[in-house]
């Protein structure tokens, strides 16, 4: 019971480091890739669908990206949008696919997004803490139950500060090398 435990703690934990991972994966750096939009909700027949299951996305340049929707009738949609995303980005539609430019970042939109990845991190910084809560409940309630010993819980206790220092470090990693990415010029 207590390695479920323990095991199940650290997959939740894992999940947020790359959940944290992929998110930061759709800021935009001042190169184009198809992450930056893939995950935008477009209303497609009244049901919010993910772009990258309406079109196809290419980077046929490093500051280009190019969608080319499998039905026509959903470059509106497609546009509007991607108007709509906080990506700051104008598309331009020629009746079959949509272009999207990428202008190099102005030094206070660099700034702007460091400050997104801080908030992002902070974010997974509470889900990791709360995982380990709710994993020391589960423990007191073991112990409670005589189902473990006091030392026993005393030794897991300590395994799960390891995970979780752990797996802040490496949200804390994954945040740093993109504000490292971000604040190039």
């Amino acid at each position: 019971m207590i390695n479920n435990i323990l095991a199940n703690v650290e997959k939740k934990m894992k999940a947020v480091s790359e959940g944290l991972k992929q998110e930061l994966s759709t800021l935009r750096t001042g190169r184009a890739s198809p992450a930056l939009v893939e995950h935008i909700k477009v209303d497609y027949a009244g049901v919010p669908t993910p772009l990258n299951q309406l079109a196809s996305i290419a980077v046929p340049e490093a500051r280009l990206i190019v969608i080319q929707p499998w039905d026509p009738g959903s470059l509106h949609s497609i546009e509007q949008a991607i108007l709509k995303s906080d990506l700051g980005l104008n598309p331009v539609n020629d009746g079959r696919v949509i272009r999207l430019s990428i202008p190099p970042l102005s030094e206070e939109r660099r700034k702007e997004l460091t400050k997104i990845v801080h908030k992002r991190l902070e974010e997974r910084r509470v889900a990791v803490r709360n995982l380990r809560r709710d994993a020391l409940e589960d423990l007191k309630k073991a112990e409670k139950n005589k189902e473990i010993s006091q030392d026993e819980s005393r030794r897991i206790q300590d395994q799960l500060q390891k995970l979780t220092d752990l797996y802040i470090g490496v949200a804390e990693k994954i945040a740093q090398d993109k504000e490292k990415e971000l604040l190039e010029v």
